[in-house]
């Protein structure tokens, strides 16, 4: 999540064995009448207490009951959607075994439910034609300071039918292997001048769609 600072260098070691911000997340693949992914949009939702800080910090929603008005969530909309130059919106793509170039978030939105922020943005395809016929998607954040989790629809919007296939991690499995290495470490390990291990993709869902008539 490279639109806030993430502070992993004043983390203590095992606080890295977790994440610090959880996001369910929600997919739409956008095909066109000849079977191109043009676009991806993305939800996000957020915990309940990342939600209450970001609220309180914005001073919104000040009668506390969960519930933003019209030009609240205008205010709110694309407060996640500032991203740095060289950031992948925590999402990678593939096509046929080949990355998908996508860019950055456009007509982002934000809203709340049950006191959870709730955000959407558009992503359009940005390297030419792209054949929904075979599609593989993770939402993951290297570091694992924000855990993504696909709770929330995934959905393919155009005129072809299309199949949806969901390939869970091993979290338990994962989640060992990264306190053993952690437990490894020397207590005076440097963070910043060692490499941290980017073990976000081990914990992220895959999402394959595939057309098969496009």
């Amino acid at each position: 999540m490279r639109w806030m600072i993430p502070f992993l260098t004043c983390l203590p070691l095992p606080a890295l064995a977790h994440p610090h911000v959880f996001i369910d997340t929600g997919l739409e693949f956008i095909v066109d009448s000849s079977g191109q992914l043009t676009h991806v949009r993305v939800t996000w939702a957020y915990d309940d207490f990342y939600s209450l800080l970001v609220l309180e910090d914005l001073r919104l929603d000040q009668d506390g009951d969960g519930q933003l008005s019209e030009a609240e969530e205008q205010y709110l909309s694309g407060f996640d959607a500032q991203w740095v130059e060289g950031y992948n919106g925590d999402l990678v793509l593939f096509a046929d075994g080949q990355p998908v170039a996508l860019s950055g978030p456009m007509e982002p939105t934000a809203t709340t439910e049950n006191g959870r922020i709730i955000t959407t943005h558009l992503r359009a395809v940005t390297d030419g034609s792209v054949p929904a016929a075979s599609i593989s998607a993770k939402a993951y954040d290297d570091s694992y300071y924000t855990a993504y989790e696909v709770t929330r629809p995934v959905i393919v919007t155009g005129p072809t039918e299309c199949a949806i296939e969901r390939i869970e991690p091993d979290i338990d499995g994962q989640l060992a292997q990264m306190q053993a290495f952690l437990q490894t470490l020397d207590a005076d390990y440097d963070l910043e001048e060692n490499d941290i291990p980017l073990v976000g993709e081990n914990f992220a869902t895959e999402v394959r769609v595939s057309c098969p008539n496009t």
